[in-house]
């Protein structure tokens, strides 16, 4: 039987055999469970109720202002959502927005949000304040709360952070009633147009499979540190905080990301489990070999890179410099998580995205929306309990047979694998040959004299459009007929660049996704 196609049956049968593996079964846990299941119904409040109730004692949170047990952090939204219920009136189906970077603040609000039976709407904190007002307005916010850094919108109520430290630690509630789960709306990437909302309400079927999975394929076990760098508002680091509380795990989080600290966290706190996104590795790797080599990392079993495109040239750096620990999750604000490539798969090939998560169907559709071969290109579609019911603002994405069209272009290969080759509307059509911009990325991203690259098309009068190349150089600027040179012995002659422009770094967001608008 193919992952995939794993039905409820045999996904439960299998998620007991996974669980019991990783110690995260216990008989004598099964009270606590069913009775925080019951008051707040499948949501990361019920996690963190559950792993209070298990081990109050642990370390739950380590962040830039110490450390929070579980049991203190169970507490401190407990009496969060009571502050936030009498001072802003917030019920069920009531809507509070969230501005946090990494730490407490953002699990606090969360966990209350689901205390309450509210709705969530995780903002990203790169947006400007209109953005921030906008966003509100659109989703009808009750309330935010937000880091003390960020500028207050006109016409919502804002809690900043010494509010949220004021109620958490103010009178517990009387008495708690239980509630139905509040939506959780997390924006897209909107590196294309204006962010739009992706709203889904939890259930327990939906998170099981990415759970499953991720568990599975990165061997993970209770209480092991995790250290989640990727914004918590991004579906990537959200999935990733959640599946650490469900394991009881100590999760370090910091405000901004910074390479030499990410090592010198994962040693001091003996850190199992690494999310980041590409660009994070890539910064990683960056670092002088002495300032890697003074830090040890023996816990370390497990980096999981999402969010964006793995290059393979990345990935074997990576490999080759931490040995056999990377794997490379797909998926996104629409459908979850879709995939996940172990070690034995970058092994096999390095810019695999793996094989599909558990329970979740993927197919790679023709034009007329037929399935096709093995190692043929096509538009990826993606089923599951995951896959959200349309935007915020209205509209959704074509289904076919039940799955959604991702938007991306790819194949599966022989073995089950997927293969992005990256988002359809960003194909270049030069001389009338169909270029996807990936390959040649990663075809220049193998130059020793290239750190970074991102491609593009622009207009031409005599092709159609033309190959554009913004390129970071390694060191001393390289010369443009060597680059299109090496990029003509792995292509074809169509997809080498006509023009370099070269730049000190390209401009990105959190996840590392290239803001073109930016780009000269």
């Amino acid at each position: 039987m193919e992952a995939q196609e794993m039905n409820t049956v045999a996904l439960l049968g299998h998620a007991a055999r996974v669980f019991t593996g990783a110690g995260l079964v216990r008989p004598q846990h099964l009270g606590a469970m069913l009775r925080a299941l019951r008051m707040t119904g499948p949501t990361p409040a019920t996690l963190l109720r559950i792993a209070a109730a298990h081990h109050p004692d642990a370390p739950g949170v380590i962040d830039d202002a110490g450390m929070m047990t579980f049991g203190e952090l169970d507490d401190a939204a407990a009496r969060l959502a009571a502050g936030l219920a009498g001072e802003y009136g917030i019920r069920p189906q009531s809507t509070i927005a969230v501005l946090c970077r990494n730490h407490r603040g953002f699990v606090l609000a969360t966990a209350a949000a689901g205390r309450l039976g509210a709705n969530l709407v995780y903002l990203n904190t790169e947006f400007g304040e209109a953005q921030v007002g906008a966003a509100c307005e659109a989703t009808r916010a009750d309330v935010l709360i937000a880091d003390d850094e960020f500028p207050a919108p006109i016409g919502v109520p804002v809690a900043y952070e010494s509010v949220v430290a004021r109620l958490a630690a103010g009178p517990p509630p009387v008495r708690e009633s239980r509630v139905r789960p509040g939506r959780i709306t997390l924006l897209t990437s909107g590196t294309t147009g204006t962010p739009k909302g992706a709203p889904r309400t939890p259930t327990a079927l939906g998170m099981l499979g990415p759970a499953v999975t991720l568990i599975e394929r990165a061997r993970l076990r209770v209480g092991e540190p995790m250290l989640i760098a990727p914004p918590l508002f991004h579906g990537f680091g959200l999935a990733t905080w959640a599946l650490a509380v469900l394991l009881r795990s100590p999760i370090v989080l910091r405000r901004r990301f910074d390479a030499e600290a990410l090592l010198a966290d994962v040693e001091r706190h003996g850190v199992a489990f690494v999310a980041a996104v590409p660009i994070m590795l890539h910064r990683i790797l960056a670092l002088p070999p002495e300032v890697r080599s003074a830090y040890t990392t023996p816990a370390l079993r497990a980096v999981l890179s999402g969010g964006s495109a793995l290059r393979p040239e990345l990935a074997e750096r990576f490999r080759a410099e931490f040995g056999e620990v990377l794997l490379n999750g797909y998926g996104s604000s629409e459908i979850g998580i879709a995939a996940v490539a172990g070690p034995a798969d970058l092994r096999a090939a390095a810019g695999t995205v793996g094989r599909p998560s558990l329970g979740v169907p993927v197919r790679v559709l023709d034009e007329q929306r037929r399935p096709v071969p093995a190692g043929v290109a096509g538009t990826v579609f993606v089923g599951g309990p995951l896959v959200f019911d349309g935007y915020t603002g209205g509209g959704t994405k074509e289904v076919v047979d039940g799955l959604m069209n991702t938007g991306d272009t790819g194949h599966l290969d022989p073995d089950g694998r997927l293969h992005i080759h990256g988002r359809a509307d960003d194909m270049i059509i030069s001389g009338g040959e169909n270029v996807y911009p990936q390959e040649v990325e990663d075809a220049l991203a193998r130059h020793p004299a290239v750190a970074d690259v991102a491609v593009f098309g622009t207009d031409d009068p005599e092709f159609g459009q033309r190959l554009v190349a913004y390129v970071v150089p390694r060191g001393e600027q390289p010369d443009p007929a060597d680059l299109s040179h090496h990029v003509r012995t792995a292509l074809a002659r169509y997809k080498v660049p006509r023009d370099y422009v070269f730049l000190p770094e390209l401009p990105r967001t959190a996840t590392g996704k290239v803001r073109r608008s930016e780009l000269p």
